[in-house]
């Protein structure tokens, strides 16, 4: 099995050669991007100047690493308009959103640069006279693969972490947006020590490269599932903690007690943001009976403002490759009884647009409803009550978010209790307080991706048990005697702690 492109298995680049990673621009077909590929030599190297920095970087005081880290963001932000205009043209993120992904990013390195001094141990409670306490420390290398559908943002978060808690990091991104994750890497590897950022460039056979590199402690991964897969295989042998958020095939549930129009226009910025190309949009729909066809009737409405919308509002799918896998899930929902309210075909002309669809008629076994789609679709699959919904949220094999729109606490609760996924979202299908953390489930990933905690998953605890030695005889009739300024130990108790029982962290 060979490494995929993070968020998708198919290749990114639209026409590359062996040494060359050329990108087309998704709206007008145009070379976006020429990035050349980083050769075997120079991907050994890269892990070997993150070895080389990791220690010094790890003795940095904490204060000065976050001034660093906040000189970095401060660079980018310099730099926001071009990094935004490298985004749009080779993804086809519309100018607004590429911008506030940039801006997201500047505001993540400044979260870690704040928190990271203040990532603490613990105190634990032991013996009488004795300190115990635990410790975090740095692992090492950073492994760091990001995606394309939001390159700035997601990559400043795993990098920000990771050395905010002073590891160093070499960080290849997607194949997809090579061009971006380059210049970011070139800005923020300039206001820090040579080693601690090495950036690579390249695709699936430059990232089996990586993993074939000893000496890395993370994998830090945001993409598919089947490269994730992958991370946790090669861990096996390199022993790599693997922190992975990967696919997902989020679902809205839909109450009779909330207003469907409101609903609808939930369940569209759900399916339809950033052309359906984000991790936790909303990629089914269960939609309760009694409203289900007032809902419908405002979702389609909804869908078609959005496909006549410019393309600087409502861009297009990042390449051919993942177009054609749109629509190989909704022609096979087609083939087998469901029926299209809107869109649903490629339309004619330059680019790579899709249009926002809307299916009904959906059934369980449909790739529509068990696979993420990845695209701006949104299948409706009528429940009898909110129990059956959440029945079948939880059956689906991934595990990454939820959204549950009801006006009744007692099923919002319930879903908050029982859906087997990192994130549930009640009656808005964004949002969120800062400095929070979720950590998806099942084909979805492990570890928590972002977040304050995520400084845990970029650290190892050393727990610590200190106890005041005795101070040395002056002589050696003193020893014999007891008497001295030293206090004599008697074997027959040396280790013991008074009257307490050793337990297994005594001896381990």
């Amino acid at each position: 099995m060979t490494l995929d492109a993070p968020t998708t298995t198919a290749p990114s680049s639209d026409d590359s050669s062996a040494d060359t990673i050329t990108v087309l621009d998704p709206v007008t077909g145009e070379v976006a991007s020429e990035t050349r590929r980083s050769t075997a030599d120079e991907v050994r190297d890269a892990v070997a100047r993150a070895r080389a920095a990791a220690t010094g970087w790890a003795r940095t005081a904490p204060g000065e690493r976050g001034a660093l880290l906040r000189a970095a963001a401060e660079r980018l932000r310099d730099h926001a308009d071009e990094l935004a205009a490298m985004n749009t043209r080779e993804t086809g993120k519309v100018p607004g959103d590429a911008l506030g992904g940039v801006e997201a990013g500047i505001n993540t390195l400044i979260q870690y640069a704040e928190l990271g001094p203040l990532h603490r141990g613990e105190a634990l409670r032991g013996n009488h006279g004795a300190a115990d306490f635990a410790v975090p420390h740095p692992r090492g290398v950073v492994l760091a693969l990001t995606p394309w559908n939001d390159p700035v943002a997601v990559a400043c978060g795993i990098l920000g972490a990771a050395i905010a808690a002073g590891n160093t990091v070499v960080h290849k991104g997607s194949e997809r947006s090579p061009g971006t994750i380059s210049l970011l890497n070139r800005l923020l590897a300039a206001e820090l020590p040579d080693g601690v950022l090495v950036g690579v460039d390249g695709d699936a056979t430059t990232g089996e490269q990586l993993l074939a590199e000893d000496g890395i402690a993370v994998y830090a991964h945001v993409g598919s599932t089947a490269t994730g897969d992958r991370l946790a295989e090669a861990a096996l042998r390199t022993r790599a903690h693997v922190i992975r958020e990967n696919g997902g095939n989020d679902a809205a549930v839909v109450d009779a007690d909330v207003d469907p129009v409101w609903a609808a226009d939930q369940v569209a910025l759900g399916a339809f943001a950033n052309t359906g190309q984000i991790c936790t949009s909303v990629e089914r729909v269960y939609v309760h009976r009694d409203i289900a066809e007032e809902f419908t009737a405002a979702l389609v409405r909804a869908a078609e403002r959005k496909t006549a919308a410019a393309a600087a509002d409502f861009g297009p799918l990042v390449d051919v490759r993942l177009r054609a896998t749109v629509q190989q899930h909704v022609d096979q929902a087609v083939a087998a009884g469901a029926q299209v309210l809107t869109g649903g075909a490629v339309p004619a002309g330059t680019g790579t647009f899709y249009p926002a669809t809307v299916l009904t008629g959906c059934t369980d076994d449909m790739l529509v409803l068990t696979e993420e789609t990845f695209g701006p679709i949104a299948p409706i699959r009528v429940v009898e009550d909110m129990a059956e919904g959440l029945r079948l949220v939880a059956e689906d094999r991934y595990g990454l978010a939820a959204t549950v729109l009801t006006a009744d606490t007692a099923t919002a609760l319930q879903a908050a209790a029982e859906l087997p996924v990192g994130t549930v979202k009640v009656n808005a299908v964004f949002g969120g307080a800062p400095g929070g953390s979720a950590e998806p489930r099942g084909a979805s990933g492990s570890g928590f991706g972002y977040g304050p905690h995520l400084l845990d998953e970029m650290t190892t605890t050393t727990v610590v048990h200190l106890e005041a030695a005795p101070r040395r005889t002056t002589s050696s009739a003193a020893a014999s005697t007891g008497t001295g300024t030293g206090t004599a130990v008697d074997p027959s108790t040396a280790g013991s702690h008074g009257t307490d029982t050793a337990t297994a962290e005594d001896v381990r």
